[in-house]
């Protein structure tokens, strides 16, 4: 239904996870409207996600509320869904000769969450490698493949069953605050004392339409394909194999292989797509690393993983815009995440504690704080 002037509590800007995730949060206290520009939550990054609940994955604010996510995963919560969202696969980090360095330092970063393992241990763990390829490697066995689409729909139900609604079509074209923020879009008038951005890598552009100053987001594209795995090989119990330094990527995908090149090339906002040279790359990497002739590529497409300049994400209020929540910068780790940070950035968006639960796990306010910004300049 289209709206032409509706005011609430709270208008959350952005559908994909982090803004479902943190709206449905939110209208346990109080009314808040998600307004989203495509014709469905979710259709940029978060629908193009191949995530997995990694411990060991993402830098040191990640992992910890990746950590501090864990009992929402294994053990959910009111309005669950009925079907596990996690389904075990491991994680295995391999790592070339010339990358033993690299390894260490990566064994040193994630000595908490992974073991080493010995050339033949990794052969074992993953029998697609090439003959000698790896020299060591490191496993988390925790690790596991998420349900994104059952998550990103977990918390839309949960938002509405709050009394939350969902506006669709609704491209933001103006923003401006007199008492309360006043959010124009295609399908109408919002208008809300608080506002939170968490429009991804369109989070810059939306601060300046209100003549806030950005945060020095940059949107990094990501190639992923589908391509079909070794003749009458059983490839669904393989880890999910990345390389120590995250040059690619592969793990079983439905009884076919999803692999990527892990690139991170900077790319205006935009609906991403998959540059002929980065599939070239993939498919070459992969080849070099595993006993895998790709012949044909059954799809592939690519999403945008917004960052910040040091890596981290933000929750917090713009010090100088008012009512303006900053929900940004999750760099392509904000599915993991997602349980702790929704929870932590509503408690901040209301004035409260960051949650005992979350906190115990090292997050602190300071850590996702806009002042970062002005400390990285």
């Amino acid at each position: 239904m289209t709206q032409t002037d509706s005011s609430t509590d709270c208008i959350v800007i952005g559908a994909g996870i982090a803004g479902a995730s943190v709206a449905a949060e939110l209208a346990a206290h109080c009314p808040v409207i998600l307004i989203e520009r495509e014709t469905q939550p979710g259709y940029h990054t978060t629908g193009r996600s191949a995530a997995v609940y990694a411990e060991s994955y993402g830098p040191p604010v990640i992992r910890a509320l990746t950590r501090a996510s864990r009992s929402f995963f294994h053990a959910g919560g009111g309005g669950f869904p009925d079907r596990p969202l996690l389904h075990p696969c491991g994680l295995l980090f391999v790592a070339r000769s010339d990358q033993a360095e690299a390894l260490e330092a990566l064994e040193y970063e994630l000595r908490d969450a992974v073991a080493r393992l010995s050339a033949e241990e990794v052969a074992a763990r993953q029998p697609l490698l090439r003959d000698g390829y790896a020299c060591a490697g490191l496993w988390d066995g925790h690790a596991a493949d998420i349900d994104v689409n059952g998550l990103h729909q977990h918390y839309l139900k949960l938002l509405r069953s709050r009394g939350g609604s969902i506006q669709t079509n609704a491209e933001v074209t103006g923003l401006s605050h007199a008492d309360d923020w006043q959010v124009e879009t295609r399908a109408g008038i919002f208008k809300a004392p608080v506002v939170i951005n968490a429009a991804g890598a369109w989070g810059d552009q939306l601060a300046q339409l209100a003549g806030i100053e950005p945060v020095g987001l940059t949107p990094k594209r990501r190639t992923v394909m589908i391509v079909g795995g070794p003749d009458r090989a059983r490839i669904d119990d393989w880890p999910m194999t990345v390389d120590a330094q995250e040059q690619f990527y592969l793990k079983p995908d439905a009884g076919k292989l999803l692999i990527s090149p892990a690139d991170a090339t900077p790319s205006p906002p935009c609906d991403a797509q998959p540059d002929e040279l980065d599939v070239a790359i993939c498919v070459d990497r992969i080849q070099r690393a595993f006993d895998l002739n790709v012949r044909r590529i059954d799809n592939k497409w690519a999403g945008l993983r917004s960052f910040l300049p040091d890596g981290s994400p933000m929750a917090d209020f713009d010090p100088d815009a008012s009512g303006f929540f900053w929900l940004v910068g999750q760099g392509g780790y904000g599915i993991q995440s997602a349980p702790a940070m929704a929870r932590t950035a509503a408690a901040l968006v209301r004035g409260q504690d960051i949650p005992a639960d979350i906190s115990d796990h090292g997050i602190v306010a300071q850590s996702l704080c806009h002042s970062r910004k002005r400390q990285a300049a």
